[in-house]
C-alpha cells in the first residue's frame, strides 16, 4: 500500500501539519521581538511582561480547553485554533500599541493552549486507532517547525524590515498546512473519550426485553468535568517537572557556559543547539524505543540518564563535561513529554487538558524559578535543580500507570 493510500501514514501526515503549524507560529513571532519591541517602543521590561502574556494565556486557558474539547472535539478544536493564530500573526503586526500587543499575545497563548491539546489528543487516537507509535516523531516535527521558521525569519529579515510582510508569508504557509491536516485529521478523539461502540449497543440491546422502552442514556462521561484521578495528578507532576528541565535548559545553557565554564563567546550558544540537536535526534527514534521498552522503561530510564548525566557534567565543571552533561539531557528529557500526553490521553479530554496546562504552567516557571536560585546562590545550583527536576520526573514514572508496549512489528522503522 502507498503512502498517500496508508490510513495511518495520511493520518500522521495531518497530525503532523498541525505539529508543523505550532512550533512555525510560535518561533515567527518570537524571531521578530526585537522588531516589535522597536516600533511599539518598547522597553525591556514591557516585552517581559508581552512574552509572559503569552505562557499566561496558555496557562489559564485550562477551564476553556477543556469546555471546547468536550463541546468541539479534537479535530474542529484543532482546525480553528491554527487558523487563529494565523491570523493572530497579522494582528500582532498591526498591533497600535502595548495594550493591543498584550491582548493578542494573551489570546495566542489561549489558543496555543487549544491547539496543543487537540492536537496530542489527535495523536493518541491515532496510535490507539492503528496500534503504532508516533507521538514522539510529532514532537519532533515541532522542532522542525521552530527550525524552518527561525529560517524563514533570517532571510525575510534580510529581505525587509516589515513585520508585516514576514508575518504575511507566514500565515500563507501556515494556510498550507491548515489544509493538509483538514484532509486527514481523525473524528474521533482518543480511546478514552469515544462513545459506545456497536458492540456493546447490541449488548444492551439484548438485555432489554422486546417492546420495552429503552432506558435514559446516561450522560457521557466527556460531557461532565470530574476531580482528576491520582493517576492524572502523578502525570501532571510528571509533566511539570519535565517541562521545567526542557524549558530551563533552552533558557539557560548558553548562559552557564559563559558565566559558570567560561566558555568563549563563540562557543555559548552551542548549548542550546546540542540540546536542541539530541532532543530532535531522540524523538525521531524514540517511537521505536516505546515500542521495544514501553513508555514507562523510556522515561524512567530517559530521566535517569537526563538527571545522572547532568549532574556529573556540574560536579566535574569546565566545557567540555557541560557540553556532554547538555547532551544528556536533551537525549533523555526528549522522549518524557510525548509519553506523558499519550497517557493522558487515555485517560480522556479533562486529563488531556490538564497535564497540557501543566505543561504550560512548567515551561513558564521553570526559567525563572533557576534564576531565583541562582540569583540566591550561584547557575551551578540553579542547573542543579534542573537535574534534580529529571530526577523527579523518573520518580513520577513510577506511579504512573503505562501501556505495554506495541508490538515491534506494528513499529515505524523509519522516521515520519
Amino acid at each position: 500500500m502507498s503512502r498517500l493510500h496508508d490510513p495511518f501514514r495520511r493520518g500522521q501526515l495531518a497530525i503532523a501539519a498541525l505539529f508543523l503549524s505550532l512550533g512555525f507560529q510560535y518561533a515567527t513571532w518570537a524571531a521578530r521581538i526585537p522588531a516589535v519591541k522597536a516600533d511599539l517602543d518598547l522597553s525591556a521590561a514591557e516585552v517581559g511582561v508581552l512574552l509572559m502574556a503569552a505562557g499566561v494565556g496558555a496557562a489559564v486557558s485550562f477551564p476553556a480547553v477543556a469546555w471546547l474539547m468536550r463541546r468541539m472535539g479534537s479535530r474542529r478544536l484543532a482546525l480553528l485554533s491554527q487558523l487563529g493564530l494565523a491570523l493572530l500573526l497579522l494582528a500582532l503586526a498591526a498591533a497600535p500599541n502595548y495594550p493591543v500587543a498584550l491582548l493578542v499575545m494573551c489570546a495566542d497563548g489561549v489558543l496555543v493552549g487549544c491547539l496543543n491539546v487537540a492536537m496530542n489528543a489527535q495523536g493518541a487516537a491515532l496510535e490507539a486507532r492503528h496500534e503504532r507509535n508516533t507521538m514522539a516523531r510529532l514532537h519532533a516535527v515541532f522542532s522542525a517547525g521552530s527550525l524552518l521558521a527561525a529560517l524563514l525569519a533570517s532571510g525575510m529579515t534580510a529581505a525587509t524590515g516589515s513585520v508585516m510582510a514576514h508575518f504575511g508569508v507566514a500565515v500563507v504557509l501556515l494556510a498550507a498546512l491548515g489544509v493538509t491536516a483538514r484532509t486527514g485529521l481523525l473524528d474521533e478523539d482518543a480511546p478514552a473519550d469515544r462513545p459506545v461502540t456497536a458492540d456493546a449497543e447490541a449488548t444492551a440491546d439484548a438485555k432489554t426485553p422486546a417492546g420495552a422502552p429503552a432506558p435514559a442514556e446516561p450522560e457521557p462521561a466527556r460531557r461532565r468535568w470530574t476531580v482528576p484521578s491520582r493517576l492524572t495528578l502523578w502525570m501532571c507532576c510528571a509533566m511539570v517537572f519535565g517541562t521545567v528541565a526542557e524549558g530551563a535548559m533552552n533558557d539557560w545553557s548558553a548562559l552557564y557556559l559563559k558565566d559558570v565554564a567560561e566558555a568563549s563567546a563563540e562557543l555559548a550558544p552551542l548549548g542550546i543547539a546540542v540540546v536542541s540537536g539530541m532532543m530532535v535526534v531522540a524523538r525521531l527514534f524514540a517511537d521505536g524505543w516505546r515500542s521495544r521498552w514501553g513508555d514507562g522503561r523510556v522515561v524512567l530510564l530517559g530521566s535517569a540518564v537526563a538527571g545522572t548525566g547532568l549532574a556529573v557534567a556540574l560536579v566535574s565543571g569546565g566545557v567540555a563535561p557541560a557540553l556532554a552533561g547538555f547532551a544528556c539531557m536533551g537525549l533523555g528529557i526528549a522522549a518524557v513529554t510525548p509519553c506523558v500526553y499519550a497517557a493522558a490521553a487515555r485517560q480522556g479530554s479533562d486529563a488531556l487538558t490538564l497535564v497540557a496546562a501543566m505543561g504550560t504552567t512548567g515551561l513558564l516557571a521553570g526559567p525563572p524559578l533557576i534564576g531565583f536560585i541562582a540569583g540566591a546562590s550561584n547557575l551551578a545550583w540553579g542547573m542543579g535543580a534542573v537535574a534534580a527536576s529529571a530526577g523527579a520526573v523518573a520518580l513520577c514514572s513510577t506511579r504512573i500507570r503505562w501501556t505495554a508496549p506495541a508490538p515491534v512489528a506494528q513499529s515505524e522503522a523509519t522516521p515520519a
